[in-house]
C-alpha cells in the first residue's frame, strides 16, 4: 500500500477550511459507524451457532477456556490462534447459553467491523480524495462482501481487516514522519495479528523489513529500533500465549501446515501449485471487490516502479506488493490439497487486504482523467484475464470435478447465480462489466453515483448470500435432561460429532471412552455418545450399557449417533 499513490495525477483539491468541519465530521464518523454495526448485524441476524467447522467452534471453545471454562480436545486440527479468541471473552461472560454467546460474538464482529469505515475514511484521504468524495466510498467500500461476508461468522477474518488497515495507516504515518509513537503503534498490531491468524507472520515479517529499511536513515533510527523491540517483545508474549492454548486443546498435535510449506518450497510441482494458487487468489482477489482491486493492484506497482514516486510511498507500495504476495503464495503452500475446487481460486486469505485495494481502485479511477481512467480499467482487465488463464491452465478439468464448496465462493456465486460450481471466464465477465460500469461513474462530480453504484452491488450481492428474509434458527438441546454431569464419547463417534457438540456442551469437557471393553463410564458421567451405522438399532450401539440408561438416537447429521443418558444426572452447578 501506498496511500499517496499516484503522484502523477492531478491532486485533489483541498478541502476550504471551516471552524465546525471538524465536529462535523465527528457525528458523520460515529453515525456512519452506527449505520455499518446495524448493516452487519441485520445481515446476521440469523445467526445463532456455528457452521463452519471446526474453525468456529474452535475460536469459541477457545474464548470459553481463556473466561475459565472448559476446554476441548481439537488434536489433528489446524491450530485457530488464541487472539482472535481473546477479543471474544466478553460473550463468553456474559452467558453460558450458546446461542446467546454467539449473538454476542455477531455484535462483537460488528463493532469491530464497523471500524473499517473511519480507517477506511483514513485510508481514503491518504490516497488523495477530497472529504466530500472520502466518506461515501469509504462506507460503500467498507461493506464489501470480503470485509463483511466473514463477519457473520465466528473466524478470524472478521477482525484482521481492521487490523490489518490500522498497521498500514500507522507504519505509512511512521515512514512520512517518523514519530516514534506511530512506529510503536504499527509494532503492536504488526505482533498481534500472528496471534490472530498465520498470515499475521507474513505481516510482521513484512513489518520488520519496512523498519530495517527506516533505520537505515539517522534521524528514524532510534525511533525504528524502538518500534523493533516492541514488536519483537509483542511477538514473544503472543507465542508464549499460544504456545499455552496449544498445549491444552491440541494435546496430541495439531496439522502440519508447515511440513506441507517445506515440502512443497523443494520441488518443482509444490512450487507450481504455490505459484498457480497464489494467482488464484488474486484473481479472486480482483473480482470479489467487482474489478476495483484489480486497478489498485496496477496502481500500486506503479507506484512501486516510478521514479517520482516518494521515497515513503515507494515503501508502502513494497509493503503491500511484499504482504499481498506473502500471503498468497504462503497460505497456497501450506494448505493441503484437500481435492476441493478452493485449492485452486480462493479469496478468504486476501480479504484482508480487498478494502485497501478497493478504495486505491476507486480513488485512482476518481482522480484520473478520462482517458487514464480507461486505461487503468484496461490493464486492470487483463490482470484478471491473465491470472484467470493461468488458474485455468494449471487446474484443468479438477475445477470441474473436485469438490466445490459454496462457502469458498460467496461473490463469485453472486456474480454467477451458480452456488454448485466455479465458472472462471463468467465470473471474470461478470466483474468486468460492473467495473466498466463503475468507471462511467467515477468523475469527480459523479463520486456520490459511484459510491451509490458499488453500495447498491454490495447489498444485492450480501442479500443473495445471506437471504433476503431468513428465519432465525434455534438450535434444539444437545441432550435430553439437565446440562450437567460428564459427557464422554465412544472412540467410533466420527471427528465431525464431536466438534459439533463442543460449543453446546458448555460446562464439560467431552472426554473418550471405548465402549467395547465392557467397562461402565467413570464416576461423574451421565452421558454417553455412540455411533449409530445404517440398519443398527439404538440399543444395539451399546449392547453392554449399564442398567438404567436409556438411549436417544440422533439422525439430524449425516453420521448417525445416539445420546446414551443415566438415569440420574446431578444437578446443574
Amino acid at each position: 500500500m501506498t496511500l499517496a499513490i499516484t503522484p502523477a495525477l492531478p491532486q485533489a483539491p483541498p478541502d476550504s477550511p471551516s471552524p465546525a468541519r471538524p465536529r462535523a465530521l465527528g457525528w458523520l464518523l460515529a453515525a456512519g459507524v452506527l449505520a455499518q454495526v446495524a448493516v452487519r448485524l441485520w445481515f446476521a441476524r440469523a445467526r445463532t451457532g456455528p457452521v463452519a467447522n471446526p474453525d468456529e467452534t474452535g475460536y469459541l471453545v477457545a474464548a470459553r477456556w481463556l473466561t475459565g471454562g472448559p476446554a476441548a480436545d481439537l488434536s489433528g486440527n489446524t491450530f485457530y490462534r488464541g487472539g482472535y479468541p481473546l477479543l471474544l471473552t466478553p460473550a463468553s461472560w456474559s452467558s453460558h447459553d450458546p446461542v446467546t454467546v454467539y449473538t454476542a460474538v455477531m455484535v462483537i464482529n460488528a463493532l469491530i467491523g464497523a471500524a473499517l469505515f473511519p480507517l477506511g475514511y483514513a485510508a481514503a484521504r491518504r490516497f488523495g480524495l477530497a472529504r466530500r468524495a472520502a466518506l461515501p466510498l469509504a462506507f460503500t467500500a467498507a461493506l464489501l462482501p470480503a470485509t463483511t461476508f466473514f463477519g457473520a461468522f465466528v473466524l478470524a477474518d472478521a477482525v484482521l481487516p481492521a487490523l490489518v488497515l490500522a498497521w498500514l495507516l500507522s507504519l505509512d504515518r511512521f515512514a512520512r514522519k517518523g514519530r516514534a509513537v506511530d512506529g510503536v503503534l504499527a509494532s503492536v498490531v504488526a505482533a498481534y495479528t500472528p496471534a490472530v491468524h498465520t498470515r499475521g507472520t507474513v505481516l510482521l515479517a513484512v513489518h520488520a523489513l519496512a523498519l530495517a529499511v527506516l533505520a537505515v536513515k539517522p534521524l528514524r533510527r532510534r525511533a525504528a529500533l524502538v518500534a523493533g523491540g516492541v514488536a519483537a517483545a509483542g511477538y514473544a508474549a503472543a507465542a508464549v500465549f499460544n504456545a499455552h492454548l496449544q498445549n491444552t486443546m491440541y494435546r496430541h498435535g495439531t496439522r502440519d501446515l508447515a511440513g506441507n510449506f517445506e515440502r512443497r518450497m523443494t520441488t518443482v510441482a509444490g512450487q507450481e501449485r504455490a505459484l498457480a494458487g497464489a494467482a488464484g487468489q488474486v484473481w479472486y482477489l480482483i473480482v470479489s471487490t467487482w474489478g476495483l482491486a484489480g486497478i489498485g493492484l496496477v496502481v500500486v506497482a506503479a507506484a512501486l516502479v516510478r521514479r517520482r514516486t516518494p521515497p515513503a510511498d515507494r515503501l508502502m507500495a513494497a509493503v503491500l506488493t511484499a504482504v499481498t504476495c506473502g500471503i498468497a503464495y504462503a497460505s497456497t503452500a501450506a494448505l493441503p490439497d484437500e481435492h476441493r475446487v478452493g485449492n485452486f481460486a480462493y479469496g478468504r486469505y486476501l480479504s484482508c487486504l480487498a478494502l485497501v485495494y478497493a478504495l486505491a481502485g476507486a480513488a485512482a479511477l476518481v482522480r484520473s482523467q478520462a482517458r487514464t481512467a480507461m486505461r487503468l480499467t484496461a490493464a486492470a482487465l487483463l490482470v484478471m484475464e491473465g491470472a484467470g488463464l493461468w488458474v485455468a491452465g494449471y487446474a484443468g478439468d479438477r475445477l470441474r470435478t473436485h469438490t466445490f464448496i459454496g462457502f469458498d465462493f460467496p461473490e463469485t456465486m453472486f456474480l454467477t447465480g451458480d452456488r454448485t460450481a466455479l465458472h472462471l471466464q463468467w465470473t471474470a465477465l461478470s466483474a468486468g462489466v460492473l467495473l466498466c460500469g463503475l468507471l462511467l461513474l467515477s468523475r469527480p462530480a459523479r463520486t456520490p453515483l459511484l459510491a451509490l453504484g458499488v453500495a447498491g452491488i454490495n447489498l444485492a450481492a450480501m442479500t443473495f448470500l445471506m437471504g433476503p428474509s431468513p428465519d432465525r434458527i434455534h438450535p434444539a438441546r444437545p441432550f435430553p435432561g439437565p446440562a450437567a454431569g460428564g459427557v464422554v464419547a465412544d472412540v467410533a463417534v466420527g471427528w465431525d460429532v464431536r466438534i459439533k457438540l463442543m460449543h453446546p456442551v458448555w460446562w464439560t469437557r467431552i472426554g473418550r471412552v471405548d465402549v467395547r471393553d465392557g467397562r461402565p463410564p467413570a464416576p461423574g458421567v451421565c452421558t454417553v455418545l455412540t455411533s449409530l451405522p445404517d440398519g443398527t438399532s439404538p440399543e444395539a450401539s451399546w449392547p453392554a450399557h449399564p442398567a438404567g440408561w436409556r438411549p436417544y438416537p440422533r439422525r439430524d447429521h449425516p453420521n448417525g449417533w445416539v445420546v446414551w443418558r443415566a438415569p440420574v444426572c446431578p444437578a446443574a452447578q
